[in-house]
């Protein structure tokens, strides 16, 4: 039975639920009180002509053709057998049809799953019930894609989305991607199958070696908040406050363990309560920390402004690049996410470690890692540490780091004492502290904005000669990569869908990004394996916000990983393109080899072993190809390489997945 959720209230949902069912199990019902269903029938066609005669009209059953019988006796005789007698028929509302309902008040577009037996009464209300709609299901080969494809959707979309995972074995594939999104702080909704009654599992198999007393235990030590609900209006307060704890700043993944035995029956009386979703303001920092912050920044005669995972929207970045300019300050993009339009001449950040050496006060938005930010260390086997800052250079910072911590994982990073520490969402806060900055009389920042300016222009022209170097290279050098898909795409509505980390952060230093939701950021704990599923995540959210252009670079290690999103890009069509940077090596790992050879003064010689994807090349153009993706390569001719990108970018316009195989240089 289908339900048209677009049309139907939940009320009149639930009026139709009752006629068309009680008709449509009525005939299965007396078919079974004859013996129809009930005896033992030794084939397929025995099973047919006899539901014939007790076919039901197809005014009765919506969706349905002309005559139908009882499909799931047909199937269940097809499969494994008669349908017994005495098994429970339903023609009422059921447990997961009201899960549903609950999950309708959270405005959740999308829910990622790889189907499971622990959650299928819930799957199946989703379906039929829900009709598919909002949530949408998108089916995923891995829950670590499920997971991650949430994770790339949140950055983009600003909400979250829900990812239905199958019992211990399912939360266990997510985990990789529950814990990207923790370190990152993107909000997810988790909704994990479990079978908690041991009395109610089958007495051996998956329902005890997937079922746990506390599966959220798997995870707990990486999301913000988990429940177990063991009643339909637990499962309803449960989740609604699930969505408030997961999007409250600073958000978070968070876990609601649904017992598959709540879905599966009728409901028992009258609707359980579902409580109005809660929308919690943001922390702010406090006003007079701010004030003092302000005097110490127009005070400043070498100001650095650091950012980090600091912009969300548009006008987060409008005004970054306000106080920028108020107060005549260089920024350096330390690019958790995009904070500062690349080419604004105030954005220095390839010239990062010049400034701060001279710097005499360091405003810090966001920061993830700041002790990495100020220091440089070399990697020896006694590790060194050198502080870029001078002595006496005073910090500020502004963020909710501290808001949300755990004591087991140290994505943290190590302890940095600053001068003036304000906890407060830095978005948020810096509408207030740019109004602080003016009314503390900023001194006149003409001529510094003119120094700087200067220094970006001689800085960009650097960074376009080193991009040269080797550009008729083969394989193809990652710079020339990064500049020939910046030119085909520079005059379209794009955005760049994946981390640049492993490509040395070249589309950074060489395209003009000019809006906060054209870069999101890297995977958070750099899990490899990210970016398959959230990149196809990011660029669902870029196709509902306006069909924007959503292309990504992405390396061979990390699609190997979970190669199934190519799959799942294909069947639900998702508009993308994903250039492949097929070095044919874990390249970073590689490194680390050749460094521990070298430094025992073994020769690098043998360090491909158990770091490269050699001796058979991966042909991830056949891979593509071979799960309905438009593909092209592997490339190797770097004349090829234009003509091959333009084709890809064709297909994505025409909202298709397409993917070009380049095989390139390490970085």
């Amino acid at each position: 039975m289908v339900f048209d959720k677009s049309k139907n209230s939940k009320d009149e949902r639930d009026d139709q639920i009752n006629p068309a069912r009680r008709k449509f199990f009525g005939a299965v019902a007396a078919g079974a009180a004859g013996g129809v269903v009930a005896a033992a029938m030794p084939s397929v066609a025995r099973a047919n002509d006899q539901t014939a005669a007790n076919a039901v009209p197809l005014d009765t059953v919506p969706g349905s053709p002309a005559t139908i019988g009882p499909p799931s006796a047909v199937l269940r005789l097809d499969e494994i057998g008669p349908v017994p007698a005495d098994e429970q028929i339903y023609v009422g509302k059921t447990g997961s049809d009201f899960m549903v309902d609950v999950i309708d008040t959270l405005d959740l577009d999308y829910c990622a799953v790889l189907p499971g037996s622990t959650f299928r009464a819930l799957q199946e209300s989703l379906i039929n019930y829900g009709n598919n709609k909002k949530p949408e299901l998108i089916t995923c080969t891995n829950e670590d894609i499920a997971a991650s494809l949430a994770h790339g959707y949140a950055k983009v979309a600003n909400k979250p989305m829900m990812a239905l995972v199958h019992g211990v074995v399912g939360l266990q594939h997510a985990s990789m991607g529950i814990y990207n999104a923790w370190c990152d702080r993107a909000p997810m909704i988790v909704v994990v199958g479990n079978t908690l009654d041991e009395a109610g599992r089958a007495p051996a198999g998956a329902e005890w070696d997937h079922s746990a007393q506390d599966n959220a235990a798997i995870v707990r030590d990486y999301t913000k908040w988990d429940d177990q609900p063991t009643s339909l209006e637990a499962f309803a307060m449960s989740m609604v406050r699930a969505k408030t704890i997961s999007t409250t700043i600073p958000c978070a993944p968070t876990v609601i363990v649904a017992d598959n035995e709540m879905g599966e029956h009728e409901l028992p009386g009258p609707e359980p309560y579902i409580p109005s979703l809660t929308v919690d303001s943001t922390p702010v920092g406090d006003p007079a920390s701010l004030a003092a912050a302000a005097k110490m920044l127009v005070s400043a005669e070498r100001l650095v402004i650091l950012a980090d995972r600091l912009v969300r929207t548009q006008d987060g970045m409008d005004t970054l690049v306000a106080l920028a300019e108020t107060l005549g300050a260089p920024v350096i993009d330390l690019a958790s996410r995009l904070n500062m339009p690349t080419r604004h001449p105030l954005n220095l950040s390839w010239a990062g470690e010049d400034l701060l050496t001279k710097a005499d006060v360091v405003l810090v938005l966001e920061p993830v890692n700041l002790f990495g930010a100020l220091h440089k260390y070399r990697d020896w086997p006694d590790r060194t540490y050198l502080q870029v800052v001078k002595p006496g250079t005073k910090l500020i910072s502004i963020g909710t780091q501290n808001l949300l911590t755990h004591a087991n994982f140290q994505d943290s990073g190590r302890y940095q004492p600053v001068d003036l520490a304000i906890t407060g969402d830095g978005e948020t806060s810096l509408p207030l502290l740019l109004e602080a900055v003016k009314q503390a009389g900023p001194k006149d920042a003409s001529a510094r904005a003119a120094m700087l300016k200067a220094a970006s222009d001689k800085m960009h022209e650097k960074l376009r000669q080193n991009a040269t170097y080797g550009w008729d290279a083969s394989p193809i050098s990652v710079p020339r990569i990064c500049a020939e898909l910046g030119y085909l795409i520079k005059d379209e509505d794009w955005a760049l869908i994946t981390p640049q980390d492993f490509q040395s952060f070249w589309p950074s230093k060489l395209w003009n990004f000019t809006k906060a939701y054209q870069y999101k950021g890297n995977q958070g704990g750099f899990g490899v394996g990210y970016e398959p599923g959230a990149s196809i995540g990011a660029a669902m959210a870029h196709r509902d916000a306006g069909k924007r252009l959503s292309v990504g670079i992405i390396g061979d290690g990390s699609l190997m990983m979970n190669p199934g999103a190519l799959w799942t890009a294909a069947h639900h069509k998702i508009p993308l393109l994903w250039v492949v940077h097929n070095n044919r090596a874990w390249h970073q790992e590689r490194m680390h080899v050749q460094r521990m050879a070298d430094r025992h003064s073994r020769g690098i010689t043998r360090t491909t072993i158990g770091t490269t994807m050699t001796d058979p090349n991966i042909d991830f153009a056949k891979l593509a190809d071979s799960m309905g993706v438009w593909s092209a390569g592997p490339i190797t001719d770097p004349s090829a390489l234009k003509p091959a990108l333009q084709q890809a970018l064709d297909m994505v316009r025409q909202g298709q997945p397409a993917l070009v195989d380049v095989v390139a240089q390490g970085r």
